[in-house]
């Protein structure tokens, strides 16, 4: 994601992490030394718990550098540990300790509405009856659910975190507003109900909650912005801003500066909310890292022990298999996809032709003047870097030859950034980029557009051919009604990856697969942004799976607000089981490529929270079914029952085979081999719908897959709320790889309870 990340530098589209290479340099730098779950004895003493641990530290640290005996951090609330400043061969002294479970580099992360919402829930009436769907618009949603966002910090004046109609703050709220020479505790309110921020191990830290990067903003005000009336982009996207859930409060936590964010920061982070009262946690970021080193999965774990609810991006390295992260089963993981609303930008050439692609744009550039146009190769710096030049790669342009020019560049890892080329006084950019031709990002005043290839080397014959080419970019047009719609974002990270796949969450390779578990809108949303210019806008636009998380987070505490009693994994069984998987259309969903879409791009398929609001039944995934997936996964019994500081002990029998047993509302099998017997699942299913119903199985198998569902009926009353079947699998055909289905269970009403499989069959 370099490329777009340098092309785009207002585009966040999701926190990437940037790992340091392993080196014997025995400089101190900052690690972070876990320890498990904290016990209520532990709780009641965190004086004695720090002093332990200061004591540890001076048992590993030499007495003449004393002054490094201190913690950056300490966790002390859900879970325990400290970060500190430990040279790498103290820090491997430590892993070795009794009751350290591990330890790991303090890592710093670089930053990678108005119709979404409407189209979401426009979408879902269409697969329920009228009666059904009137009914379900008359329900009340509470005020008391409380969203978590962890990010960049807010910018509390938007209109969106107004509190008017709130009541009194939940008396169960135990969380601060943090008060710094920007923010002030009068910045919170009955909505915006807490706000801290953390950074003392980087001397650019902001100390303050205060957003001046506008990704915090924008995820919150998506997940639970206040509704307001004629939200736009400069004349663009006019309509009625709000978040999924409106009515919830939200409490922010910066972990990040004006540069970077740090891991140790994500778990502090973690550790405060938890002990604040959030129900749902809500982060844009992530990190690809064995799970007892990713900052997320440790922080999620405990937060999943105490009932709070982990919503989590996948990230934004599609269209490349094997890249989702977050992808811990106790993780809902979201991936992103379009919505019916789209951002055109037209390339006018000299002689005469027009291609339209995407770019948010307020260009003044127009029909009536055109300007020279050049492509990269031919306004390189110098004939030994003219391939670079193709590519507008860093250095290889003569900033004399864009100069009042129309750039044209196909992409690479080292595409050019646009502001470079504001810097070089250029007209405007045009990319060539198949990945992200429908992408549309926002450039302000500069006239930008990206190109498919076919348009794109079209553009580049005209160069070749025309002694004099010329071209201008007209200003961005609003396109409606968008179809087909949705479809899978290009950037959108996907499976099968390299650490679990009998989960079907992007995960496969070694043990499973992984992919996300729903999709959500992540392309051009409009939400609050930090204003800033001399004619600042309120609202803004941005892509990324770090814009489809906040939506699954807001659709969370929707459901949460009218089923107050329901746990993290029932609302992500209902979430994942009532979600779409046909487009405006009605066809199946497909990628950016046109090509259906699969499990693996797409998990369950796109939200529906009203739908979600009355699934049938549910899957309730436990902390002891994650406890056993950790066992699966082949972490030791003295490592989880730290972890859990419980007397939980692995079977004896455990193995990776088993991961796809654990209580999930999706199937995933990462081998089956299609010469030996059938493999068969188990699922558990509870009751939340009517108190007498009947389910009958119906199956959607590829033709060299046979799937048998028994009982093919479950039933249940009103002294019957859970009921268990079991699914079996069998390769009947030669063909190895992947294989995609469903089983839907029907109630021969109102509700179809769908849960994917992917099965990945070998020799």
């Amino acid at each position: 994601m370099a490329s777009l990340l340098q092309l785009l530098p207002f585009i966040c589209l999701h926190l990437l992490i940037v790992i340091a290479s392993t080196s014997s340099n025995q400089t101190p730098k900052p690690y972070i030394v876990y320890m498990g779950s904290s016990s209520k004895t532990e709780n009641g003493d965190v004086e004695d718990t720090e002093l332990a641990h200061l004591q540890l530290l001076s048992t590993i640290i030499p007495s003449e550098e004393s002054e490094r005996i201190s913690l950056i951090h300490h966790y002390k609330h859900a879970f325990k540990g400290f970060a500190a400043m430990l040279a790498e061969k103290e820090a491997l002294a430590l892993s070795g300790h009794e009751g350290v479970v591990s330890v790991f580099p303090n890592s710093l992360l670089q930053l990678h509405t108005t119709r979404s919402w409407d189209f979401l829930e426009a979408e879902g009436a269409k697969k329920k009856s009228r009666s059904t769907w009137s009914h379900r618009k008359n329900y009340k949603p509470s005020s008391d659910v409380i969203i978590g966002v962890i990010d960049t910090g807010v910018w509390p004046e938007s209109p969106s975190f107004n509190d008017k109609g709130f009541g009194k703050i939940p008396s169960r709220w135990k969380g601060v507003c943090m008060e710094s020479p920007d923010f002030n505790k009068s910045n919170c309110n009955r909505k915006l109900i807490g706000a801290r921020y953390y950074d003392n191990t980087n001397q650019n830290a902001t100390d303050s909650s205060r957003d001046y990067i506008g990704h915090g903003t924008h995820t919150a005000s998506t997940a639970a912005g206040a509704h307001v009336g004629n939200a736009n982009y400069y004349g663009l996207a006019k309509g009625k801003a709000r978040g999924g859930s409106p009515s919830s409060r939200l409490a922010i936590y910066n972990i990040c500066n004006q540069t970077d964010c740090s891991t140790s920061n994500i778990l502090k982070a973690f550790d405060d909310a938890i002990h604040d009262g959030v129900d749902i946690l809500s982060l844009s970021l992530g990190i690809e890292a064995p799970y007892l080193q990713d900052p997320v999965a440790i922080g999620a774990f405990h937060a999943e022990e105490n009932g709070v609810m982990v919503i989590a991006s996948a990230g934004n390295s599609g269209p490349l298999p094997s890249t989702a992260i977050n992808t811990a089963p106790w993780i809902s993981t979201v991936g992103a996809s379009t919505i019916d609303r789209t951002f055109v930008s037209t390339v006018l050439l000299g002689n005469g032709k027009a291609f339209q692609g995407s770019g948010i744009s307020l260009s003044n550039l127009s029909h009536s003047k055109t300007y020279p146009l050049a492509f990269g190769k031919d306004i390189a710096t110098n004939l030994s870097v003219v391939s670079q030049a193709r590519s507008c790669s860093g250095g290889s342009l003569d900033p004399r030859k864009i100069a009042g020019r129309i750039a044209v560049c196909i992409t690479s890892n080292s595409t050019v950034s646009y502001e470079t080329m504001i810097l070089a006084k250029a007209k405007g950019y045009i990319l060539v980029d198949e990945v992200f031709k429908a992408v549309p990002f926002s450039t302000g005043l500069f006239p930008f557009v990206i190109v498919g290839n076919s348009q794109g080397f079209q553009i580049i014959n005209y160069i070749n051919s025309t002694k004099n080419p010329t071209a201008t970019i007209l200003p961005t047009v609003e396109v409606p009604r968008y179809k087909p719609a949705p479809i899978v974002a290009s950037f959108s990270s996907r499976g099968p990856g390299p650490l679990t796949g009998n989960i079907l969450k992007v995960l496969s390779c070694l043990v499973n697969l992984r992919l996300p578990d729903v999709t959500a809108p992540g392309v051009a949303i409009l939400a609050a942004i930090v204003p800033f210019g001399e004619k600042p806008a309120d609202y803004g636009f941005m892509s990324g799976t770090s814009m489809s998380c906040p939506h699954v987070s807001g659709a969370a505490a929707f459901i949460k607000s009218v089923h107050p009693t329901w746990t993290s994994s029932m609302i992500k069984s209902a979430l994942m089981t009532t979600a779409s998987v046909y487009d405006n259309i009605g066809k199946p969903l497909k990628n950016d490529s046109g090509y259906y879409a699969n499990p693996h791009e797409m998990g369950a398929g796109e939200i529906s929270p009203h739908n979600a609001l009355n699934p049938g039944f549910v899957f309730e995934t436990t902390t002891k079914d994650y406890l056993r997936f950790l066992c699966y996964y082949g972490y030791s019994n003295k490592i989880i029952k730290a972890m859990s500081n419980t007397n939980f002990n692995c079977s004896k029998n455990s193995s990776h085979k088993l991961i796809s047993n654990i209580n999930y509302p999706s199937i995933s099998i990462s081998k089956l081999d299609r010469h030996k017997v059938a493999t068969i699942v188990k699922r558990t299913v509870t009751n939340v719908g009517s108190v007498n119903a009947t389910y009958a199985a119906n199956v959607q198998a590829p033709s060299g897959l046979a799937v048998n569902v028994y009982p093919k009926k479950i039933e249940f009353s009103e002294n019957k709320k859970k009921d268990s079947f079991k699914v079996s699998f069998k390769s009947k055909g030669p063909d190895s790889g992947y294989n995609f289905g469903s089983i839907t269970w029907w109630d021969g009403q109102d509700n179809h309870v769908r849960m994917v499989f992917a099965v990945n069959i070998v020799q």
